[in-house]
């Protein structure tokens, strides 16, 4: 892969935390372009990421700090490297040496993280249905309460808004329920 640029991405937490470190360590590996956030990793809008991303051109290479600065967790880290790869775009990390997917051994370790971020996505999903069988074992069904059409609240919903005094938006506030909720209950009312 013929590099043409190397962008960098810098973040810290918090607006108490200072940049200052990661930019030095971009600038000395010759970025051309930095962009920064100072936001939490686990926020997924991160408009400094988002420009980065969006300005990445076949060839270039995306340079981070460490790999924490960039992903909110493992599978959302494969994500991102992903799709930068399918768009020519090449991936490193200063500071976690071995993870510079310009190079055969970078890409494997990738592989390597791919695969482990899938064996995660896996765990978790076994996890959840063992939990939904036990849970369903000691007599608990999930899911919402059902609704019935002699539930005062449904009740007085409906009222409401066969009254035609009030908007739907005065009856959700009233009742303190979503708009959604509330055409749930009308369409009990029509049923009946």
């Amino acid at each position: 892969m013929k590099t043409k640029n190397l962008i960098g991405y810098a973040r810290v937490s918090t607006s108490d935390q200072n940049l200052s470190l990661q930019l030095n360590e971009l600038k000395a590996h010759g970025c051309d372009k930095i962009y920064s956030d100072k936001a939490s990793g686990a926020k997924s809008d991160r408009s400094g990421l988002k420009e980065c991303l969006n300005s990445l051109e076949e060839g270039d290479v995306l340079v981070v700090w460490k790999l924490d600065r960039l992903g909110r967790s493992l599978p959302h880290l494969v994500s991102i490297i992903t799709d930068l790869k399918e768009r020519g775009v090449g991936f490193k990390s200063i500071r976690d040496g071995a993870i510079n997917t310009t190079t055969p051994s970078g890409e494997l370790i990738f592989h390597i993280f791919a695969a482990l971020a899938q064996f995660e996505r896996e765990l978790i999903r076994e996890r959840t249905r063992a939990g939904l069988e036990a849970a369903r074992a000691r007599g608990k069904v999930g899911g919402r309460k059902k609704m019935s059409i002699n539930d005062p609240i449904v009740k007085t919903a409906i009222q409401m808004h066969q009254n035609h005094d009030l908007s739907i938006d005065d009856i959700c506030q009233s009742l303190k329920i979503s708009r959604s909720t509330l055409y749930r209950y009308l369409t009990l009312g029509e049923k009946k």
